[in-house]
Formats: C-alpha cells, sequence, structure tokens
C-alpha cells in the first residue's frame, strides 16, 4: 500500500475507533414521549424555596466544634426542632451541573450529555422548574440558564451576576452569596408594589431557588479546613434565616411554604470535586416547613460511619437519601408532575402526610419510571428484527400490568404499605429495565469494533515485517488478489448493510459493522507474508518463543497496569535502570551507563510520591526553576567554551539569554501570584501579562534557536519549562526536570547502543544538525532491539501522564495550577490551560525520541509503526475496561487509556505522513 494512502486509512480507522467509545458506552439514557404524572390528591405546600450552597460537605454543615458550636446554629436549629435531615449520597461525578441536573431534574446526566460542556441545554430534559407554575431562580450564570432554557414556556425566571465576579483570587467570595440574598429581598420588597407580579407569587405550584456559589469558590481558593470555607457557611446560614423570615413575612405565616436545603456535591480537604471521595459524595439535606416530619427522637440508629457521634446527632432520626430522590420529593411537596426522566424513589420518610398520600404519590412515582422503560422497549424493538429481539423478561407486559392493578387494589383496601412495597418493586425492575434496554446494543458494536482493531493491528504488524524486516525477502512478493476473493468479501459487506438497513439502525452502526470488510480483505491479502510469519515462527524452540511471548505480555501488561497503578511506572524505571549492567553497554560508556542508572532511579521516585495538588509548596516550584536555570547556564557557559562559537552565533546566544530571563520570570512569577493571593491582592496585571507572554513566546522561540541538536532540544525544554512553572504548584516542576535528564542521557544511551549493529562511524551529539538532510539510503532495517525502543517511548509517555498523578479527570484539577493565568472561573480555558500543561512532558519525550531515531540511523516511520502496534494492543486491552458510571475519575481513567493510545497513533502516523513528504530528506541530520 502507498504510504500516503496508508496514513489517511490509518488516521480515518482510529478516528473511528475513538468516537466508537461514546456509541457504545456513552449514549444519553434520556427517552422521550412519555405523559406527565403527579399525585391526585392535594399537595401540602403551595410553594417552595430551594437554597443549593455549591460544594458544601455534609460534615462541614452538620460539625461542632468542642464547645457544641456549630458553624450553621440556625439550620441546626431546625434539624433540632422543625425538619427532617440527613445525608444527600451524590451520584459521581461530583460536579455543578451533573449535581444541579440530578437535584432538579431526578436523573443522573451521563457522560455524552456533559461533555459538550457547561452548554445550556446539551439535551432535552424535564425538570422541576419546567414542571412548576412558575420559578424564579438567583445565583451563577453557569446553572441557572440551564434550567431556563430547557423549559417550555416563559416561566422561569433568572437572575444571574456577572461571571466575572467569580473570582478565585477574589478578596471575599461570600459576596457572591450575599448578592443572591441581597437581590432576593429586593424581588420580594418590588413585588409589593407590582400587582402583577404580587399575583404570581400568589399562585400555587411556584419555585424560589438560590444558587450559592460562594462556599465551593471559596473551598477551591482556601481549602474546605480554612477559615474563609468556615465563615462562608455562616454567611449562608444568616442569609437562609433572613430568606426564610423574609418569605413567611410576606405571605402572612400561611404555613405554606417548604424549604429544602442541600448541596451540589462536596469537596477533598485539598480543594477539588469530580471524584468519589466520601467528602465529595456526602452533602447535607435538611427539610423543613410544610409538609415535612417534624424532628423524631430515637434512641439508637444503624449506620455504618461514625458521623452520627462526631456530628452530637445520635437522638434525631437521620434520612439518607440518593441524589436523584430529592427532585420527587419537591414535585410530591408542591404538587406538580414527577420530572419525565427522573429515576428518583421519593422518600416517604421526609412526608409528613396521611398514608393514602404517600401510597398515591409512590404508585405516581412507579408509574413515571416504567414510563421511560415503555418507551425505551418500544424504540429498541422498532430496530430489531422480531426474531431476534430478546425482551427483559423479569418484566414483561403482564407483569407490569399485575403489580399496577395489585398496587390499585391495595390502596383501594386501604392497605397502604403493601401497595407502596409493590411500587418500590416496580420502580427496582424498570430502572433495571431501563438499564437493560440502554446496553442492549453493547455486545454487537463492541464485536464489530474489537474485529476492525484486531485486523488493523495485524495489518500494521503484516506491513512491517514485509517492508522494513529481512524475515520476508526469500517468499514471493505477490498479494492474494482473485476475483473470487474480492466478490466474497463485497459480498460479506453487501449483507452486512443489508441486516442493518432492514433495522433502520443509525448510520455509525454502518461504520462500525462494515470497517472491519476492507481492513481484513487487506490483511488476507498478505497471506505470503502470513505464511512466511508462521515459518519463521515455527523455527524457534518451543521454550524460546514461550519466553519471548512472555516477555511481551509482561511488557504490555506493565504499561496497563501503570494507568491505574502508579507504582508500576517505579517498578519499570527500576527495571530500566538495569539495562546497561545486563549489556555491554556498562563495559562500553561507564559514565553515560551511570548517567542512566541515576536518571532512573531519580525518576523512579515521583510514581511514590502522593498526587500533585493536595499538598501545595510553591517553594518546590521556585526551587526547580532555581535548579533549572543553574544547570542550563552551566550547559550554554561549556557549550560555548568546547566550540569556541562555531557552533553559536550571537543571535543564537541573544535567544537563550532571552529564554533565561524568560525562566527567571516564571520562577519570579509563580511566588509572586501565589503570594499576593494569599493576602488576598487579587493576581497582579503585570504578572498576568507576563505569563500569557512567556506562554505565547514558548511555542515560537524555539524555532529560532540553533539547529544543533542538543542546542535545539535545549532551547525547547527551557521554553516549555517557562510554561510548566507557571501551571505547577508542588514537586511536579522537579519531575520535568528528572524527565528531561533523563531523555538527555536516553539519546546517548541510544547512540552508544546502536554499535552493536556494525555501525562503522559514531557521530558527535553535539555536532549533530537539523539543518542538513541525509539520504534515505543509509537508513537500516529493523532489528529486534527496535522493539525495546519503542516500548522504552511509550512508557516514558506514559510516565510523563501519570509520573505526578492521574490526569484522567480534567473536572478534579486543582485550579491553583492557573493562578498565575487568571483567576476568575472559565472553565475551557482554565482545561486548555491544564490539557497543556500535561501535554508539555509528552512533548519533551516525543522530542527525544525523534532525536533517537535520527541517531540510530533509522527511519522515522519504522520505529513509528512500532509504536503503533504496541499502541493499538494496550488500546484494545483498555476498550474491555472502559467505565460508563462512576466518577469523573473512574471515568477517565478507563477512558483516557483508550483515548490516549488512540491519540499516540494519530500522533506517529501524522509524524510518518511528515516524514513521507519530504522523501528524500527524512532523515534531517547530516554529520558535521
Amino acid at each position: 500500500m502507498n504510504m500516503q494512502i496508508f496514513i489517511v486509512a490509518g488516521l480515518l480507522v482510529h478516528c473511528v475507533f475513538l468516537i466508537s467509545i461514546f456509541d457504545i458506552y456513552f449514549t444519553s439514557p434520556l427517552v422521550h414521549g412519555m405523559t406527565p404524572h403527579h399525585t391526585p390528591l392535594p399537595p401540602p405546600a403551595q410553594r417552595l424555596v430551594l437554597f443549593v450552597a455549591d460544594g458544601l460537605r455534609a460534615d462541614s454543615l452538620y460539625e461542632v466544634d468542642d464547645n457544641g458550636t456549630s458553624n450553621a446554629p440556625y439550620l441546626r436549629n431546625i434539624i433540632i426542632s422543625k425538619g427532617s435531615w440527613g445525608v444527600s449520597h451524590t451520584r459521581v461525578p461530583t460536579e455543578s451541573r451533573p449535581g444541579h441536573v440530578a437535584l432538579i431534574a431526578g436523573f443522573y446526566e451521563d457522560v455524552s450529555a456533559v461533555a459538550r460542556g457547561w452548554k445550556e441545554n446539551p439535551v432535552e430534559f424535564d425538570s422541576i422548574f419546567n414542571e412548576s407554575k412558575y420559578t424564579w431562580s438567583w445565583g451563577s450564570p453557569d446553572i441557572l440558564p440551564m434550567f431556563a432554557k430547557g423549559a417550555s414556556g416563559d416561566h422561569v425566571y433568572t437572575h444571574c451576576y456577572k461571571a466575572e465576579r467569580e473570582d478565585f483570587g477574589a478578596e471575599d467570595a461570600t459576596a457572591l452569596d450575599t448578592w443572591v440574598f441581597d437581590h432576593v429581598k429586593d424581588f420580594f420588597s418590588s413585588a409589593k408594589n407590582n400587582g402583577t407580579l404580587f399575583s404570581k407569587l400568589h399562585e400555587q405550584k411556584i419555585v424560589f431557588f438560590l444558587h450559592l456559589l460562594g462556599i465551593d469558590t471559596n473551598g477551591h481558593a482556601h481549602r474546605p479546613h480554612s477559615r474563609e470555607y468556615k465563615n462562608n457557611i455562616r454567611q449562608v446560614d444568616k442569609g437562609v434565616r433572613k430568606i426564610v423570615s423574609l418569605v413567611e413575612d410576606f405571605y402572612g405565616n400561611d404555613g405554606s411554604t417548604a424549604f429544602i436545603l442541600t448541596s451540589d456535591h462536596g469537596m477533598t480537604d485539598w480543594g477539588t470535586h469530580g471524584a468519589s471521595h466520601p467528602s465529595e459524595t456526602l452533602t447535607p439535606l435538611v427539610a423543613w416547613g410544610a409538609g415535612i416530619k417534624y424532628p423524631q427522637r430515637v434512641t439508637s440508629q444503624q449506620y455504618e460511619d461514625t458521623f452520627l457521634k462526631e456530628w452530637k446527632l445520635e437522638t434525631l432520626k437521620r434520612q439518607d437519601v440518593n441524589q436523584a430522590d430529592i427532585a420527587p420529593l419537591m414535585a410530591s411537596l408542591i404538587g406538580v408532575p414527577f420530572p419525565l426522566n427522573s429515576v428518583g424513589i421519593l422518600p416517604l420518610e421526609y412526608l409528613n402526610n396521611t398514608a393514602h398520600f404517600k401510597a398515591e404519590s409512590m404508585i405516581t412515582n412507579a408509574v413515571q419510571i416504567l414510563e421511560q422503560f415503555k418507551v425505551k422497549m418500544a424504540q429498541k424493538k422498532k430496530t430489531t428484527l422480531s426474531f431476534l429481539f430478546s425482551p427483559f423478561k423479569p418484566l414483561s407486559g403482564s407483569e407490569q400490568i399485575d403489580i399496577l392493578r395489585k398496587a390499585r387494589a391495595s390502596i383501594h383496601n386501604e392497605k397502604y404499605g403493601e401497595a407502596v412495597s409493590l411500587c418500590s418493586k416496580l420502580i427496582s425492575l424498570a430502572l433495571e429495565g431501563l438499564s437493560y434496554y440502554h446496553t442492549y446494543d453493547r455486545f454487537f458494536l463492541g464485536l464489530s469494533v474489537t474485529m476492525g482493531f484486531v485486523g488493523w493491528t495485524f495489518y500494521v504488524i503484516l506491513i512491517i515485517l514485509k517492508a522494513h524486516t529481512n524475515l520476508t525477502r526469500s517468499i514471493a512478493k505477490n498479494e492474494v488478489a482473485g476475483s473470487l476473493f474480492q466478490y466474497t468479501f463485497l459480498a460479506v459487506g453487501v449483507l452486512i448493510a443489508i441486516f442493518l438497513l432492514v433495522q433502520s439502525l443509525p448510520w455509525t452502526y454502518y461504520i462500525y459493522c462494515l470497517l472491519p470488510v476492507p481492513i481484513w480483505y487487506a490483511v488476507l491479502k498478505q497471506y505470503p507474508v502470513i505464511q512466511g510469519l508462521a515459518t519463521s515462527l515455527l523455527n524457534f524452540q518451543p521454550a524460546q518463543f514461550a519466553g519471548i511471548l512472555l516477555v511481551c505480555i509482561l511488557g504490555i501488561e506493565i504499561l496497563v497496569f501503570s494507568f491505574f497503578y502508579r507504582s508500576t511506572l517505579s517498578f519499570g524505571l527500576i527495571a530500566f535502570s538495569a539495562w546497561p549492567l545486563v549489556t555491554q553497554l556498562w563495559n562500553q560508556a561507564k559514565t553515560i551507563a551511570l548517567s542512566w542508572i541515576l536518571s532512573c532511579l531519580l525518576l523512579a521516585v515521583f510514581p511514590l510520591m502522593p498526587v500533585v495538588g493536595r499538598e501545595p509548596s510553591i517553594s518546590l516550584v521556585t526551587t526547580a526553576g532555581l535548579l533549572i536555570l543553574f544547570m542550563a547556564s552551566s550547559y550554554l557557559v561549556a557549550c560555548l567554551w568546547k566550540c569556541k562559537k562555531k557552533c553559536m552565533h550571537h543571535k543564537g546566544l541573544r535567544i537563550y539569554l532571552f529564554q533565561l530571563l524568560s525562566l527567571a520570570l516564571s520562577t519570579y512569577v509563580v511566588k509572586s501570584t501565589h503570594s499576593s493571593l494569599h493576602s488576598k491582592q487579587g493576581l497582579p496585571v503585570i504578572n498576568q501579562i507576563i505569563s500569557w507572554t512567556t506562554l505565547a513566546s514558548s511555542l515560537i522561540v524555539p524555532l529560532l534557536s540553533p539547529t544543533f541538536l542538543f542546542l535545539r532540544l535545549l532551547s525547547i525544554f527551557l521554553s516549555l519549562t517557562s510554561t510548566y512553572l507557571l501551571l505547577s504548584t508542588g514537586y511536579e516542576a522537579l519531575f520535568l526536570l528528572a524527565l528531561a535528564m533523563l531523555m538527555f542521557v536516553w539519546i546517548n544511551m541510544e547512540q552508544e547502543a546502536i554499535q552493536r549493529y556494525g555501525v562503522s562511524l559514531k557521530p558527535k551529539l553535539a555536532a549533530l544538525s537539523f539543518s542538513y538532510t541525509a539520504d534515505l539510503t543509509q537508513f537500516r532495517q529493523l532489528h529486534v532491539d527496535d522493539i525495546r525502543r519503542s516500548f522504552f517511548y511509550v512508557f516514558f509517555i506514559v510516565t510523563a501522564f501519570f509520573g505526578t498523578g492521574n490526569i484522567a479527570s480534567v473536572n478534579s484539577f486543582d485550579p491553583t495550577s492557573v493562578y498565575c493565568f487568571l483567576t476568575v472561573f472559565s472553565p475551557f480555558l482554565m482545561g486548555a490551560l491544564l490539557l497543556w500543561k500535561i501535554a508539555i512532558p509528552f512533548v519533551l519525550v516525543s522530542c527525544a525520541f525523534e532525536a533517537v531515531q535520527v541517531t540510530t540511523q533509522l527511519s522515522s516511520k519504522r520505529l513509528f509503526l512500532i509504536v503503533l502496534v504496541i499502541s493499538d494492543i494496550m488500546a484494545l486491552h483498555f476498550f474491555f475496561l472502559v467505565k460508563d458510571y462512576g466518577s469523573w475519575l473512574d471515568i477517565g481513567t478507563r477512558m483516557s487509556p483508550w483515548c490516549q493510545k488512540l491519540l499516540i497513533e494519530d500522533i506517529s502516523l501524522g509524524n510518518q505522513g511528515c516524514f513521507s513528504a519530504k522523501t528524500r530528506s527524512e532523515a534531517r541530520l547530516k554529520w558535521v
């Protein structure tokens, strides 16, 4: 196959494989076409006030100090004397958007929607606000608009402050909550002089939503155990007391207002959220007012945790719920239809109403979830051939009718407890059925993608053997290309297309199912190569073959395990350090070999350290900056002394001086910025300008540096390090230095290692230049040792990604990392900066690998093809480990390896495209 065609085909194939996981694992669970259902009996409340304290942990609200003083005395008094309380267990990912969707819409938003960003309404869904007569809301522009724009009609009103107020570097983030309380107060004051508004406020089924972001902002900026975080809780407590008093006075204490206070998610001790730590998933729930039970005194409670004793609430009944259960609770209180997509189960323990009302509410809940199940089943049945359709047997049509009939009969006979039990059973089965039909095609699609992926990997192996080794030189070059062979695959493709067409399946299914056909056609066309490979393998001794296979499997498994257990990286690096000792390299170049051993052992320390961000240490960043500055300056002085200015003209020297100055400024800016923020003086404008200027220049300046190999690599390192320091909060700055040192040593080691293959001339690395070209014929064929080089590259890439933590969860990152650039909340810009921080070590490793290729006189595409095979095998491994549930960290940990491997492969293919386009100048290096 022509190389250009191979590259285009490879990129297309990997794009399809990358997209496939979203169709297989991350499709939206929502269905439409259901009929709204509400409890037929009169509701206990006419209106609801919902307080959501963003980022409030359960323990932070409920705990008391040694003197018995609470951070929220008013709310604690509510728990003791007026209402019900418990812990709301959030479903991970613990982020603001999915948390609010669960609270207000009653379902757990999946990645297919959230991955589209903080959009107003990425998927159509129903909510309590939509079902209400009127809803007024105050708070963040990141949360409120998505419920307003998703509502039908014009009855959801939002009042948002400007996005610029969400500043992590602000002197006092409680101002965000004060803004909300003040505007609610002004709203009710204006209603007294506005007849239209006054009339609306006295309608039934209305909701007031107060989104309080200050606690979350202070938690990110100062950590949850800080004085600022706790003071913000006190301010919220005071604000809630004032709003409750204001509302009660406005309605003349009519006893028809229900109040609920909760949180969308908690926060870790180090100020992040998104994962599944209890501090993130346990949030408070306090409810009081119309329709809510009064406090219930108990003598003992059975909970696995020890929170009751710690919070000194052992005698007050704790009633835990799942976060999505709050939506049906609110719907039941004010008598609106349950949100159509809700999967929440009504927590009856919170309701202060008759047993009849509870049973009717429960059957409404069951019917609403059963409607989703019916629609989902009908959709799947419509796109599946009747003889292939396999229904969810535990909940057949007759079973549905039977349970509902028994439940209604129980209500008629006033056996309300029995009715509730039957409804609970029906809800449980309907939820299981929803999951069953949601994943109905997963095995079918997964098998199709797997067949295509395995075929592609096998094809790349055949291309390597055919074009870049001496293994198949003795066999005929002709390919299998008979008419019968072609028509057979064509017929298979037509049959698959017809099978998909008659089921009216989505167009993406055609791609996933038809792609394996041309791939396996291309594989089987290489039958002579397959035959030669089989013959060669048969020549191996069984023990020798088993040993090689075991080493390959062990290497792949080490790479796979390193994605989930960082300590595996340390194990691998320690093993790598023994490389010169088990070869001739120790005797050949002791100094370089010793440097390799020490560099590997030094880098092996970092994966054993805590994840970056949990314990920020700006002093380590400053130390790293100064150390890099000293080492770079020393190296440049040594270069000038040795080459007598032959390898560096005045322009080049000015560039390096500029980069050293930039590095020094970055070191200063990091320390200055965090000092300024700590003293609550905000982000200095000059620091922000320097940071953005450094980032922009780091992408351009290296292109102007001298083209000598190590000097160009040094320029790249200095530019990237300047930016990396600005994005660092701890030991990761030292990690980058250790990684760069190992990469420089690796280049020298590989040059020593290549001599065993009969290379007659050993070039001086310092004299290698990027400005000359070399003839393609000078490049050698692949050796077994090149597999080791490619494995090293993949391992170092993984180390670059996971050496300082798990980067799978972008949403769990510490915003402190970007404070030198901005402090105002901007998820996309902050995410982009974080991604660049993650990519910098990757770029360094890739540059070192390119240098290894040219110094070992090997064509770039040959090594990258081996990298492609290793990455494909890993990606296939990860494909079966992808999860569509859990935290961003859990999902990302399973999903990012698949995406990351495909990214490496696509970059490899892209590099091959660049190199093949240069034809005879592929090497880009010539010995001077």
